[in-house]
């Protein structure tokens, strides 16, 4: 299992608020679902912020994303770790398949690949 990025993912309502403030630091918006958007330095494309208003399928909005190259293996890891499943595995209309799992801190990781 390979980890191709870690992305935080920050709850906020004023989300083009943040997007504005964060090209400031030279971020670019590479992602924008209304409900969540996600901004990146063009220099290096795998340094990535996010900002959620909510989440679109999940009960929870997750407190970072980590994509790996094969989701359903992960969740078969973590799932026969015991670890508490928050979001099942699916596939989304955005073309990822994801899961949410809570680390033993209490947060909440979204665990995905893209399709």
């Amino acid at each position: 299992m390979t980890v191709r990025r870690v992305v935080p993912n920050v709850q906020s309502q004023a989300l083009q608020e943040n997007r504005e403030f964060y090209g400031l630091l030279g971020l670019e918006e590479v992602m924008n679902h209304g409900w969540i958007m996600t901004l990146a330095s063009p220099s290096s494309p795998a340094a990535q912020i996010s900002f959620m208003a909510r989440d679109k399928t999940a009960p929870v909005p997750p407190d970072m994303s980590v994509e790996v190259d094969d989701v359903d293996a992960v969740y078969a890891v973590i799932r026969d770790s015991g670890a508490e499943i928050v979001h099942p595995l699916q596939d989304e209309e955005w073309g990822v398949r994801r899961f949410f799992v809570r680390d033993p801190s209490g947060h909440v990781i979204n665990v995905l690949g893209h399709r």
